[in-house]
């Protein structure tokens, strides 16, 4: 868990563009929130591997966003639900489930649908949020956080570089 808090820490204090970052935490809450094995996943491992991301920032808010999914999923399933069973999109659904591709997509399931919504929605505000939290990060606490007793004894552990 230490680690864990550590690399976070090396992540927000690292040279990356806070862009780069924000971006992969939130494509990371896009496959996190939703089932791992879901076709819209490896278009999200795509873009992260296309995109200039950093790859430690999404592995880790994968792992961070994966666990949040299993308290959010009977919110996710409420949601996915209502918009499933809205007598307008009967005739989307129909037309989508009987297309192979989106049959693979799993979107008939409450849980896929109401978390991809969610995740969906919550990606622009999220991206922008990280953004300006990151930045504010750097500019305030950084250098506070570099002179504390503890940040220096952490940095001299060995963890796999410097913080």
């Amino acid at each position: 868990m230490l680690k864990t808090l550590v690399n976070f820490v090396k992540i927000l204090s690292s040279e990356a563009e806070p862009g780069q970052v924000s971006l992969a935490l939130g494509l990371s809450m896009v496959a996190g929130l939703t089932p791992l094995f879901s076709l819209h996943n490896l278009l999200v491992l795509l873009l992260v591997l296309l995109l200039r991301v950093n790859l430690s920032a999404f592995l880790l808010g994968l792992t961070f966003f994966s666990g949040v999914a299993y308290a959010l999923d009977p919110l996710f399933h409420r949601i996915g639900l209502a918009v499933l069973t809205a007598s307008p999109l009967n005739g989307l659904w129909t037309t989508l489930y009987n297309s192979t591709l989106w049959r693979l997509e799993r979107f008939n399931n409450s849980i896929v649908m109401g978390s991809l919504l969610v995740s969906l929605l919550l990606l622009v505000p999220f991206y922008f949020l990280a953004n300006w939290a990151i930045l504010r990060y750097r500019e305030h606490v950084l250098a506070w956080l570099r002179k504390t007793r503890l940040m220096q004894v952490l940095s001299a552990v060995r963890w796999g570089g410097d913080l």
